[in-house]
């Protein structure tokens, strides 16, 4: 049964319904309050004894024990008799309330607190306001007088303080200033030295056109001040009185966050509303351009864009024009880390849209040989799309959006601005490509000049061009293990030609454009179908990526090699190939100044050298991808970052440091506006630190395993001895999506397997593993790991001898 406390007023316990657990008397609920004080940690029976008496009565410890005993029946009323305490244990030479991170409402609140604190106004009140939501008075309320209370006491009466200023300066910056008004009266009638509550009063006031009001709150403010505590008001106080009565420009709510910025901005819209057309079919360009930045804010912004960007294409299809449909499709070049979709009906809907605007292009703009094939939609799973051949029935894996980081600027290439050849097309019956062992990043340089890795090219030698001091490899044109010659996809033979980038060209001058637009929706095409087994999402990465080679444009082979690390994942052991594109990626991205790819390129380095098991490495790359996040305003970069580092824990064997780091991450997601990356990845995150020490997987009842419960379903049966019901489960466990938690679900299926016996599924999951050998089995994610893959693999050959 799962326990929660609350001790943001009077100290309660409750079970997993959210009823009352009777506690007994005010000794036990003290005793209960010291431990969850202790956070985690052991307190002393003796230390026990002085805080509960004044003057301890000879059988105090006796006492303390009785107390303990009647506190366990009531958290574990289902615990048989003479077994293991869980939850409060005893240690050494006392006590410990072993309570998860988050079933104290004071750590929840704190946790909310901190989160908010690196989210952007629109995410950080939603969290404001859930965390003062949890008080239900003042806290450990019947300890008042305690001296082991006060200071805990104390510190959260400060940090709630805190986050009633913060949750008023929250809503003033979305120009909510009316709301935040009655707060800070009441926070101020009970706390009037607070200088800044009287600050935000004051402009908030302002703001509500009461200006008159708001200097006589700073009156009142200097008034007692003075009077009671024979201090001035501070500068801040002073100089916003003088603000007030010369009605500053900067106090206005549409330029207050930015300052200056702010004004030009808001000076910019007014002009460009007063000036296009509100019918104008640029403006629907315009808002792809800020519905790619918004997406890189997080949070609400994140969610917006995606919703808005498929009615900003759907608007572009109902005017008939294909050639603005496909600018506004593909100007959302938002670059993608993580390898799942938060919503794949959105996607399909975009990619439907895609393919519909590439044929209406080619039907419009060459002889009919030169038309788009005619491509099946790909396969999401969604109405319309026929059902993923991965998903077992009722799991389907949501995919995760990973927000982008930034869009670059989309301005006319410098001439040999890639520096590469088109690329080569692969030759077959080479053998599969080489894998780097761990801790050897191969060619690739960490220092400035940055030595793309060379890529694992199956043709036979051809020279690479040198470009500013980077060595940049050679791209293949079909180089996806899935996609050989000869293999089927809608629409036709990979290795046909390809009618719709090549061959004839669109009439008039405006060729290299036309090609440009198409190598734009081919990109979408490539990034939106990620994870799925269509062949199509390949086949469009290969085409955006000769085009943007041919064209020598910067900007579009960056989001085209985006489109290419998303399918680089039809099997296992493909590291070094994404490596070697991040690398090109960072290259590139450096040269041209397209900082949100360069952080892609980072955070693609740090999940492929963290597979490789060159932490060294992983570590720069995340060093790099924090200062640019950091520079250039992108909080997502940093949850990526702060999972990498709790992955970089347990695959150190800090198995105790690392699920604190995971649960702490975990609620980093919270509001970030990537639910589908959220959904079930933390008790994933902690079944494999139990998988890697050899423990059995979680069984409570309340984890939510979201899509990854056909893969975990088994382990858990298994733990609760149920071996038959976790065989029976393991075959139907379905392949896993080809994404970047493909090693690490193989390794959770052939674990299950050697542990019920059954030899066809660990032959499977050997198969697919053995490519993989040389790396660790989910640090590819960047998110978590179960140990070497080789490990896995040596374990599934015993089994099977």
């Amino acid at each position: 049964m799962r326990v929660g406390f609350g001790v943001l007023g009077p100290v309660v316990a409750w079970d997993a319904d959210g009823h009352a657990i009777a506690l007994k008397g005010p000794r036990h609920r003290a005793v209960l309050a010291r431990l969850i004080i202790a956070r985690r940690r052991v307190v002393p029976v003796s230390r026990l004894v002085d805080d509960l008496w004044t003057e301890p009565p000879p059988a105090a410890v006796g006492a303390v024990r009785t107390f303990v005993a009647a506190l366990r029946r009531a958290l574990e009323p289902q615990r048989p008799p003479r077994t293991p305490a869980r939850l409060l244990v005893t240690e050494g030479p006392g006590y410990a309330l072993r309570a998860d991170a988050d079933a104290v409402d004071a750590w929840r609140f704190e946790q909310d607190v901190s989160a908010a604190a690196t989210l952007p106004p629109d995410g950080a009140l939603p969290r404001l306001e859930q965390a003062l939501s949890r008080w239900r008075g003042p806290a450990y309320a019947e300890f008042a007088d305690e001296d082991w209370a006060r200071g805990e006491r104390s510190r959260l009466a400060e940090l709630r303080l805190h986050a009633v200023e913060r949750q008023a300066e929250a809503r003033l910056a979305l120009g909510r200033a009316a709301e935040a008004v009655p707060d800070l009266e009441a926070h101020l009638a009970e706390h009037p030295w607070r200088e800044g509550a009287w600050r935000a009063l004051a402009l908030a006031l302002y703001r509500t056109g009461r200006q008159g009001d708001a200097l006589a709150v700073l009156r009142r403010a200097r008034t007692l001040l003075v009077e009671q505590l024979g201090v001035d008001p501070g500068p801040e106080l002073r100089r916003l009185e003088t603000d007030i009565l010369g009605q500053a420009p900067h106090l206005d709510p549409a330029t207050a966050r930015g300052g200056a910025a702010a004004q030009v901005w808001a000076e910019a819209a007014a002009a460009y509303d007063r000036t296009v057309a509100s019918g104008a079919r640029t403006r629907l360009e315009s808002t792809v351009g800020l519905l790619r930045d918004l997406s890189m804010t997080g949070g609400g912004g994140l969610r917006t864009a995606r919703q808005q960007r498929v009615a900003a294409v759907a608007a572009a299809e109902e005017l008939g024009d294909p050639e603005l449909t496909a600018r506004v499709i593909g100007s959302y070049d938002v670059p993608a880390i993580w390898t799942r979709l938060d919503d794949p009906e959105q996607a399909a809907s975009i990619v439907a849209a895609a393919e519909r605007t590439l044929a209406a292009l080619a039907a419009g703009l060459g002889p009919p040989d030169d038309r788009a094939p005619a491509v099946e939609p790909p396969d999401h799973g969604v109405p319309g799309h026929g059902a993923p051949g991965h998903e077992a029935p009722g799991h389907e894996a949501p995919a995760h959006e990973t927000p982008g980081l930034e869009a670059p600027g989309q301005g006319a290439p410098s001439h040999g601005a890639t520096g590469h050849r088109a690329p080569d097309h692969e030759a077959t019956g080479h053998g599969a490509p080489r894998h780097e062992a761990p801790g050897h990043e191969g060619p690739a340089h960490e220092g400035p000049a940055h030595e793309a890795p060379a890529r694992d090219t199956l043709g036979h030698g051809a020279p690479e061009r040198a470009v500013t001091g980077y060595e940049l490899p050679s791209r293949r044109t079909s180089g996806y293990a899935a996609v050989g010659r000869g293999s089927s996809v809608p629409g036709g033979d990979l290795d046909a030609p390809d009618h719709s980038t090549r061959g004839h060209a669109p009439r008039g001058e405006a060729a290299p454009r036309h090609e440009a637009v198409r190598a734009r929706l081919l990109a979408t095409i490539a990034v939106e179908s990620r994870g799925g087994r269509s062949q199509r999402g390949p086949q469009a990465a290969r085409q955006a990526e000769e085009i943007a080679r041919r064209l020598d444009d910067p900007a579009l082979l960056a989001f085209a090699l985006n489109g290419v690390f998303m399918q680089t994942f039809d099997r296992t052991g493909l590291a070094p190939r994404r490596d070697a594109t991040g690398a090109e990626l960072i290259a590139l991205s450096e040269r041209h100044g397209l900082v949100t790819f360069e952080v892609l390129g980072h955070l693609i380095r740090l999940q492929a050298r963290g597979a490789l098991g060159d932490f060294a490495s992983a570590d720069r790359h995340a060093a790099a991808a924090d200062r640019l996040g950091e520079r250039h305003e992108r909080p997502l970069v940093s949850v990526f970052t702060e999972w990498y580092r709790a992955l970089r824990l347990a695959a150190t064997g800090q198995a105790a440091e690392a699920e604190a780091a995971y649960r702490d991450a975990a609620t980093r997601l919270d509001g970030a506006g990537m639910p589908g990356l959220a959904h079930g990845l933390l008790p994933l995150a902690l079944l494999s630190l139990r998988v890697e020490r050899g423990r059995p997987a979680p069984t409570d009842a309340d984890l939510d395993w979201g899509p990854y419960a056909p893969w975990a379903r088994p382990l858990v049966m298994l733990a609760q001895d149920h071996r038959t019901e976790a065989a029976a489960a393991l075959r139907t466990v379905p392949e896993p999506p080809r994404d970047l938690l493909l090693e690490a679900l193989w390794c959770l299926t052939g674990r299950a397997a050697i542990a019920v016996g059954d030899r066809e599924t660990m032959a499977r999951a050997r198969a697919a593993l053995a490519p993989a050998a040389a790396e660790l089995a989910g640090a590819g994610s960047g998110l978590l790991t179960l140990g070497p893959v080789s490990r896995h693999l040596a374990d599934l050959t015993d089994a099977l001898r």
